[in-house]
């Protein structure tokens, strides 16, 4: 059985609104084991995200401990936490986040000049990724010449560049139509077949992905039994030559 990336225990997040607390997050014990897809569904307001900026350092829990990939995420330092986010997390986000003025090849390969990489290895490795993910042709070509579905896919390339142990998707596919939508979520459950992912989503039947589903309600987890995902080969992304996006 693989082992534990992701241990929480007794976690929460407060707030304060006027005089009064508002827990985003409340008293969470979570595992979340090394390799796989988790989709973490809610509706909006739930703490789904809150719970992801957590688990990516990008937000300090108020009570509790959160353990990833072996460090104690919450007494990192400033100067660690950029190390940790830079090592061993990769991020996507909803908007993609793309650098407008850099070429698909050079927004993957920016997170490896940070890490210390030279140009050479950090650009043969970019290309290799866009490959991977069948967008090959569009090296050269900027965001504003893409399709979302095609930037989506530039954006996960960029997330895992640095080979990060786990990947954090804040709704991947909410500026996407259902076809690239799931397009998107089969890319990136072919890749937790090498490291973990968390997705969180409003859309359940693209949740059914995932090896794990979490449901996630004012703030409190409930652990739903797994769902059937689609069968996919890790070594084959013919659904995106089969797809336009």
């Amino acid at each position: 059985m693989n082992s534990a990336l992701i241990e929480l225990r007794g976690v929460s997040k407060s707030y304060r609104k006027g005089g009064e607390t508002i827990d985003a997050i409340a008293d969470i014990d979570l595992e979340v084991q090394e390799t796989g897809m988790v989709a973490v569904v809610g509706p909006s307001g739930s703490g789904k995200s809150t719970l992801l900026h957590m688990l990516g350092a990008m937000d300090r829990p108020t009570r509790g401990e959160i353990n990833v990939a072996g460090q104690v995420v919450n007494r990192l330092s400033q100067g660690e936490l950029t190390r940790f986010r830079r090592q061993t997390v990769g991020f996507v986000f909803q908007t993609f986040n793309l650098i407008p003025n850099l070429t698909a090849l050079e927004n993957v390969a920016l997170p490896m000049e940070f890490n210390g990489v030279s140009k050479a290895a950090r650009l043969k490795r970019a290309k290799s990724l866009l490959e991977r993910f069948q967008l090959g042709p569009r090296l050269k070509h900027r965001p504003r010449e893409l399709s979302g579905g095609e930037m989506q896919r530039v954006a996960i390339a960029r997330a895992v560049a640095n080979e990060p142990r786990l990947v954090l998707a804040d709704e991947p596919t909410g500026n996407l139509d259902s076809r690239s939508g799931q397009i998107i979520y089969e890319v990136l459950r072919e890749i937790s077949r090498e490291r973990t992912v968390i997705v969180v989503t409003h859309a359940e039947d693209l949740a059914r992905l995932a090896d794990r589903v979490i449901h996630i309600r004012d703030g409190r987890l409930l652990d739903a039994p797994p769902m059937p995902g689609l069968p996919l080969d890790r070594n084959e992304l013919h659904f995106v030559q089969q797809r336009a996006i």
